[in-house]
């Protein structure tokens, strides 16, 4: 039986492997059976769309997941769990599928940040993540960034994370209102270029094979991703490597940015998964990003606060999701 080598990690670690959850159609947008915990009416988000619902429901203390844009915050963020995100590269993807090589990372779902670095250590190399996810003994400094300026926050959204953030200002943090620099206005088509291009190269074989098996929107994707040429994507890439370089010097004087993970709560629409947009940014650069469940909306379901740190930074950001997370007053479905 063929094993993917984040699974005979696990193994290795005395971990028992449960089973496979339910992802959507090749971790891209077409979702899968699984519904919101909180609400089967809503979609748990995706593409690690059952890791993120066993989490929330208790049937598992911790889940891997995957991401190429949204997928293991977003989905965190409406199952009211933990989602951790590390580096790009920090864990291994050999034996996983592939989508876009550049952006593709394993992630965690677990209750508390505590168990999500527990699950990542025992994934990545010796020493790349320590086991025990120790709380900053001072006070982080924070940035806040309300929005992206390619997608709008929801009223809701908006007022918890300020609420979240006045909590921890309260408690010692340092926080400063930020906006993304203008320039980087073009970060959602320079991923999109990427992540298409890239995917017609792991997929376009299979697409032209079994294109009548595929969902209208992974075949809508891949056709979008053949019109684009080499130029275009090597373009991207050299402009995803300033933006890597800008970003780093612009979080320098912090500990971690704080934003929303999702415009909103779930939608109440199973045929779609949510829009990822909240978490472009990060998985565009490759740096390591965190959803910490905040509050419930007025229709019960959950939201959450991202937190993303300089690539190489999980160990510290970690930390500092730990520090906001025991002055968080949030409480799960168990």
């Amino acid at each position: 039986m063929h094993e993917a080598e984040c699974v005979r990690r696990l193994h290795r670690a005395g971990g028992f492997v449960l089973g496979k959850t339910v992802t959507t159609e090749f971790a891209f947008t077409h979702p899968g059976k699984t519904r919101n915990p909180w609400s089967a009416a809503h979609t748990p988000g995706g593409s690690s769309s059952g890791s993120a619902a066993a989490v929330a429901l208790g049937q598992v203390a911790a889940a891997i997941g995957t991401q190429t844009n949204g997928s293991v915050i977003r989905p965190a963020a409406y199952c009211g769990v933990v989602g951790f995100k590390p580096t790009i590269g920090a864990l291994p993807f050999d034996g996983v599928n592939l989508f876009s090589p550049t952006f593709d990372t394993l992630g965690a779902f677990a209750r508390n940040v505590a168990d999500c670095a527990l699950l990542a250590s025992c994934l990545g190399d010796s020493g790349r993540i320590q086991s025990e996810a120790a709380a900053k003994t001072h006070p982080p400094r924070l940035a806040l960034l309300p929005g992206f300026p390619w997608v709008g926050t929801g009223a809701e959204q908006e007022r918890a994370m300020l609420a979240a953030m006045a909590t921890l200002r309260d408690s010692g943090a340092m926080v400063a209102t930020v906006a993304l620099p203008g320039a980087w206005s073009d970060a959602q088509r320079v991923h999109r270029t990427i992540m298409l291009y890239e995917a017609v190269r792991q997929m376009g074989e299979l697409q032209v094979r079994d294109r009548g098996r595929l969902s209208v929107k992974l075949n809508a994707a891949l056709d979008e991703g053949r019109e684009i040429d080499a130029t275009a994507y090597t373009a991207s890439l050299a402009r995803r490597d300033v933006l890597i370089a800008a970003a780093t010097e612009w979080l320098a004087p912090f500990d971690a940015v704080a934003c929303p993970p999702a415009p909103s709560v779930a939608p109440a629409d199973l045929t779609q998964t949510g829009d990822p947009a909240c978490c472009t940014l990060w998985s565009l650069l490759g740096f390591p990003a965190v959803c910490l469940p905040i509050a419930a909306a007025a229709n019960g379901l959950p939201l959450g606060l991202q937190l993303a740190a300089i690539a190489g930074s999980d160990e510290h950001l970690l930390a500092v999701a730990r520090w906001c997370e025991a002055r968080s007053p949030f409480v799960g479905l168990v």
